[in-house]
């Protein structure tokens, strides 16, 4: 027999198909001892999927329907409303009626309903599609509540629902909706519990909305609720709103808004003991589900009623702690300018470098800082050197700090608290330490022929193998990482940009010198990287016919094309010689799943078509020779005003021999990163090459189902030969829920993002506040680009404009962190081009001018403390 109408208690949970997310937690949540539900049943998705199942007006409608995308917003509404139009005037099947029918007689015809709407993917782990079709109350007789389950399904197509799940890809024609029928409760008050606080994500912090009658009048925004606020089972905050407002039902059935008698508006709606009551509901069920709840609730005769419960899919995951101790959490991505979620293959290659201990959460990395917060030599630096890279993360490290017990404070002395913090705290500089002037020529040819020795090493390797040579190559890459030889180096040159910026403005009065004296140097490879894309541009430039394919290009196979066209040899092969030194770099590139240039060269070609369109012939050599002038001019004024001062002679050499190390040594900083990726990308094509191994042999359906294991995972996985299919899809599914959460900066163990705020004294009014990338001055329109491979660079920017760092780089990190989403800047900014507004309000040009104390002291700056 087909089960077309359930009741509460006969539910399990293998019947998410039959009645939607809404529907089967009331069943789950009836079970739960302790815990009031009102009575009720649901209309399976049978009974909608028997009424359209032969009806070819509705199938055509869907078929129009599925052709459309989320942008046809007015042909979405001409299909919708169709669809509507057919679901409302079905005949419902018989054995929905006779089921509705049998039930509504055993609960009672006479009593008010609520007839509500649940579907398919509704409240699932990664969506929540709460809200999205409709619930109609205090409906009274059986023809009415037939007639509004047909009503609830049609809400199944309404414009919001049907763009919903186009935007978070939903196939319509496999979503089905079932409908709740519940017995009225007739409350005195209402609300809804969030077992988190949904502001700050504070799980220990429960918070609780409560206004007068039904809860329609808060969820549609009527009235203000009471605000209450419970930690570990005391009341913290209490606030009391003027509700003037009520919605309750009428005997006659519907409802009706009336308004709240004077005397009783600014009254509380709970008293404590029923704030408590509700709150240990809340945790009841909490626990029950295993994750925080979104919870409506009812008060009515002297007892609390629970109407719906659901997940709140809005909260940032906690890292796992080693203990029930409180921590403090930051964000490695946002160090890295990289906060786009990271696949599991991805973290475990991280985690399998990274010498700190890190934790994964929400597809990011996160080291605890706890260990270097509580002691005061600790605090102070970490503070200090975070708060010159990103002082939104400065000041909210001091607000956790300063909580009264929060954090076990230790009152050590300087000298331990040093050595807890877990890195020395530099003694300040004196003089310039002595370095082998060919330190950084030998170490990037031992880095380069380690490079080449494992090209020639890893291609004899796979299965089992390939694994364990790439763990022992692995040893090799921490050690050129963490070889003291090569970390004296560029420390060095940061220390001499530290002493620069110091002490020139200390004689001099002048900020930031190190950042001019650092242009052009020798040894940069992320310049040369720039340059060199210049130089491919020069290569394309003859060829109008290559420049106009180029335009048109829309996928990676655009090289195979190039051959047939005048030029086109000459400019595949600058492409494919470029790819060769850099094709292993990207955006995100610290994550080995993300697609590299060689991948995707379709990511260059925006960039390509931009140095074209906008620089003039040999503009590479032009902008370094030009750099290096600056610097040269920069140095010569600075040691010729030094001599005018007062022992003007030693300042000037001293300064002479810090400007030398800093020019010979400032380069090499970029090497390192760069062989790491280097090395990755080596790693990923020998596991793509086994991927496709695994694939021919039928263990893997997909090369890039490797991404969503850990290295030991796919380890185990090419040495049985079994993989948990349904584990994959479950991971792939998690990461779509990652890519909608915004990443903190920082959290606490209880969940708490603590955002932190900007303190600037002379911010211009109406400026967008941010990070700058190094101190300078520029004019001009401003675009958030968030996919190199979609944006069209177009003339604006001054051409003459000098990068500290080469054009590309500059491309490729103003990318990265358009892609932070602070208060989701990708949806506001989506597909748009920005014009900056002048303070007046008229369109016009704005002048900023980036923060120069994050600049001044270049050593803290580019510090990683991870």
């Amino acid at each position: 027999m087909h089960a077309f109408v359930l009741d509460f208690q006969e539910m399990d949970p293998s019947q998410l198909a039959l009645v939607g997310g809404k529907g089967l937690n009331l069943g789950k949540l009836s079970k739960i001892e302790g815990v009031k539900v009102p009575e009720g049943f649901c209309v399976t998705t049978l009974g909608f999927q028997k009424a359209v199942a032969s009806h070819e007006a509705y199938q055509a409608q869907l078929d129009r329907l599925k052709q459309l995308n989320a942008e046809d917003r007015e042909q979405i509404g001409k299909v919708g409303q169709e669809i509507r139009r057919i679901l409302t005037g079905l005949s419902l099947p018989d054995e929905v009626s006779d089921g509705v029918k049998r039930q509504l007689s055993r609960l009672g015809e006479a009593h008010a309903y609520a007839v509500r709407s649940s579907a398919t993917a509704e409240d699932l782990p990664y969506a929540s599609f709460a809200g999205q079709q409709d619930t109609y109350l205090n409906r009274i007789g059986p023809d009415v509540i037939l007639r509004h389950i047909g009503l609830c399904w049609a809400s199944l197509f309404t414009d919001r629902a049907i763009i919903y799940r186009m935007q978070n890809g939903y196939d319509h024609g496999r979503v089905y909706l079932s409908v709740i029928v519940q017995r009225m409760v007739r409350p005195q008050a209402s609300g809804i519990l969030f077992t988190a606080d949904p502001i700050t994500s504070n799980r220990k912090l429960l918070s609780i909305d409560a206004g007068y009658g039904l809860g329609e009048a808060l969820v549609s925004g009527l009235v203000s609720p009471d605000l209450y606020q419970v930690r570990e089972g005391k009341i913290v905050l209490k606030r009391i709103a003027t509700k003037k407002l009520e919605i309750r039902g009428r005997e006659e059935g519907g409802t009706e808004t009336r308004p709240i008698d004077p005397g009783r508006q600014n009254t509380q709606v709970l008293t404590e003991a029923q704030i408590l009551k509700l709150a240990e509901i809340g945790r009841r069920i909490e626990a029950h589900f295993g994750s925080p709840q979104d919870i409506e609730w009812c008060w009515s005769d002297d007892a609390f009623y629970i109407v719906q419960s659901r997940p709140i899919t809005t909260l940032y995951p906690i890292p796992d702690a080693p203990d029930h101790e409180n921590r403090v959490y930051l964000s490695v991505g946002h160090q890295q300018m990289m906060t786009d979620p990271i696949k599991p293959l991805g973290l475990s290659f991280y985690l399998l470098t990274t010498r700190a201990p890190m934790l994964a959460a929400g597809g990011r990395l996160f080291v605890d800082a706890t260990p270097r917060l509580i002691t005061p030599a600790g605090r102070a630096m970490m503070i200090d050197t975070l708060g010159k890279s990103d002082p939104i993360i400065k000041d909210a490290l001091a607000t956790i700090v300063e909580r009264e017990g929060f954090l076990n404070l230790a009152q050590a002395d300087e000298q331990e608290g040093r050595q807890s913090a877990g890195v020395g705290i530099p003694a300040p500089v004196q003089s310039p330490p002595a370095l082998d002037p060919a330190i950084v020529s030998d170490l990037i040819a031992e880095r380069q022929a380690s490079l080449e020795a494992l090209k020639e090493a890893i291609q004899s390797k796979s299965g089992p193998a390939l694994f364990d040579f790439i763990l022992e190559d692995l040893e090799e890459l921490k050690r050129l990482l963490f070889d003291p030889r090569s970390t004296k180096t560029f420390m060095t040159a940061m220390d001499a940009a530290a002493w620069i910026n110091e002490h020139m403005e200390l004689w001099l009065g002048e900020r930031n010198a190190a950042d001019v004296l650092s242009l052009s140097v020798p040894n940069n490879i992320t310049s040369e990287m720039g340059l060199a894309l210049l130089d491919v541009a020069d290569a394309i430039r003859p060829y109008p016919q290559v420049i106009e394919y180029l335009r048109h290009a829309t996928d990676d196979r655009f090289l195979e094309g190039l051959v047939r066209l005048a030029g086109g040899q000459e400019a595949r092969d600058a492409i494919e010689a470029y790819l060769v030194k850099y094709g292993m770099r990207c955006a995100g590139e610290i994550d080995i799943t993300r697609a590299r240039w060689s991948e995707r060269p379709i990511e260059l070609v925006p960039v390509i078509l931009g140095h074209i369109q906008n620089l003039a012939p040999n503009a590479g050599k032009r902008k370094f020779e030009q750099g290096l002038r600056q610097a040269q001019e920069k140095e010569r004024a600075l040691l010729e005003r030094l001599r005018a001062l007062p022992d003007g002679d030693r300042k000037a050499k001293e300064t002479k021999r810090w400007i030398d190390l800093l020019r010979h040594y400032i380069g090499y900083r970029e090497y390192p990163k760069y062989g790491m990726i280097n090395r990755y990308f080596i790693y990923k094509q020998a596991l793509l090459k086994e991927a496709e191994r695994l694939s021919l042999a039928g263990v893997i359906y997909e090369k890039e189902d490797i991404f969503y294991l850990t290295f030991e995972e796919l380890r185990d996985v090419a040495r049985t030969g079994f993989l948990d299919h349904e584990a994959v899809g479950n991971r792939k599914e998690a990461y779509k829920w990652y890519e909608k959460l915004t990443p903190p900066r920082v959290m606490t163990s209880d969940g708490e993002i603590v955002t932190g705020r900007y303190k600037r004294d002379r911010l211009p009014e109406g400026a967008i506040a941010g990070l700058p990338v190094s101190a300078g001055v520029i004019e001009g329109r401003a675009r958030v680009i968030l996919n190199m491979a979609d944006a069209a660079l177009e003339e604006g920017g001054h051409p003459d404009h000098s990068f500290h760092r080469s054009g590309l780089d500059a491309f490729v990190r103003i990318h990265q962190r358009t892609r932070h989403r602070s208060g989701r800047i990708d949806d506001a900014w989506r597909g748009h081009r920005a014009r900056i507004r002048a303070p007046g309000g008229g369109r016009g040009r704005r002048r900023y001018q980036a923060d120069s104390r994050r600049a001044a002291n270049p050593r803290e700056r580019n510090r990683r403390l991870y």
